[in-house]
């Protein structure tokens, strides 16, 4: 059940009770793609950072162990040590980005593996089959995400056809939670909006879907070559038109000016690879602008990544002794940037919160994207 606390604008203040915890909105959702945070951060160590929701990929799990094995586990919260809310993507997005060869059928979607090449098929059932197996709180819609500069000629047929998905993706749901030997019978459904950049078909696709009544909606397709402008622009038109009283969630988004600018539209759950892709280079995230620390001038820096930050790196370690783990190829640097970045995430995410139950979310805005692009 999701729980509209207040708003500020088109921001929201929210809360998602599920059944495994309460998500406190805005969210960000640590991603663990293959049931594990890259950089040697476990459930135990996400638990430290104060994360709410850990983000695990339908389709690599599938590949690899296989869903059936984390079935056998007892789903992904006794397969990894999570035990708060878990959110599995359907798959789709990897699909269509990696895989080879793919044919796209009202079915589904035949395609070979990224790994060893072998032939698959995935299709709204086989999306919700594998997600139930893994026993996530959340479950997304299969889709299909065209290409941000796709044609109308092809992003309209497509929509038309992830709509069709959608309503066999709740059909598949409800029928596989009323088994007694599914792992989590209280999971959730999100459907996905697509349109690329065309407003119309957008907002005529929001429109569709929130007839369905689902658990939460998601905004897809978005950060895969449009400008940020361009981004933004299609929330202010979509947004609106998706219930206000669910959950909504930007997929794959992104740096901090992004998740700000997307919370002030309307947004309230976000995911994104940057906090910990960019920590294992060495690029770390402070309140007053990105930092490389394999640049020279860190070399006998004596101080925290950031000042008054309560990350486990910041709290032992300085950016010198960290400096060399990196040089030095040891995995204790990695480990202990991908922590600070993600500390830095899910703090921000906790001070817009702060700023939302205030009414100064606008203010706070403003005086950080200040902060963030001036250093």
């Amino acid at each position: 059940m999701y729980e509209l606390l207040k708003t500020e604008g088109r921001a929201k203040r929210g809360r998602l009770t599920t059944v495994h915890g309460v998500i406190e909105t805005p969210v960000f959702m640590n991603v663990a793609t293959a049931a594990a945070i890259k950089g040697g951060v476990s459930a135990y160590d996400l638990n430290t950072i104060d994360t709410q929701v850990m983000l695990c990929n339908t389709y690599h799990l599938h590949l690899r162990p296989g869903d059936d094995v984390v079935y056998k586990a007892g789903g992904l919260h006794s397969f990894t040590g999570w035990r708060k809310p878990i959110l599995t993507d359907s798959g789709g997005f990897q699909v269509f980005s990696l895989a080879a060869r793919r044919k796209i059928t009202e079915a589904g979607v035949t395609f070979r593996s990224h790994i060893d090449g072998h032939k698959l098929f995935m299709g709204p059932e086989e999306s919700m089959r594998i997600q139930s197996h893994l026993g996530s709180t959340i479950a997304m819609a299969f889709d299909e995400c065209p290409d941000a500069r796709a044609d109308r000629s092809y992003v309209q047929p497509s929509v038309d056809r992830t709509t069709r998905w959608l309503v066999r993706c709740k059909k598949e749901m409800e029928r596989l939670n009323a088994f007694e030997e599914t792992v989590n019978r209280e999971q959730m459904l999100f459907g996905i909006n697509q349109g690329a950049v065309f407003d119309d078909i957008r907002i005529e696709h929001a429109k569709r879907i929130s007839e369905m009544d689902l658990d939460g909606y998601a905004v897809g397709g978005l950060a895969v070559g449009e400008t940020h402008e361009e981004m933004y622009h299609v929330l202010e038109e979509t947004v609106p038109y998706l219930p206000q009283d669910k959950p909504t969630y930007l997929m794959g988004v992104g740096t901090p000016e992004n998740i700000l600018e997307s919370v002030a539209r309307g947004i309230d759950f976000f995911d994104c690879v940057y906090p910990s892709r960019n920590g294992r280079h060495g690029h770390l995230y402070t309140h007053f602008g990105k930092i490389n620390l394999m640049n020279a001038r860190y070399e006998l820096d004596e101080r925290p990544i950031e000042e008054g930050c309560q990350c486990p790196a910041c709290q032992g370690h300085s950016r010198m002794y960290i400096r060399h783990l990196l040089k030095a190829g040891e995995v204790l640097g990695l480990r202990l940037c991908v922590l600070h970045n993600l500390y830095f995430y899910n703090h921000l995410m906790q001070e817009i919160r702060d700023a939302l139950d205030a009414g100064t979310f606008a203010k706070f805005k403003n005086e950080t994207l200040y902060r963030l692009t001036t250093g």
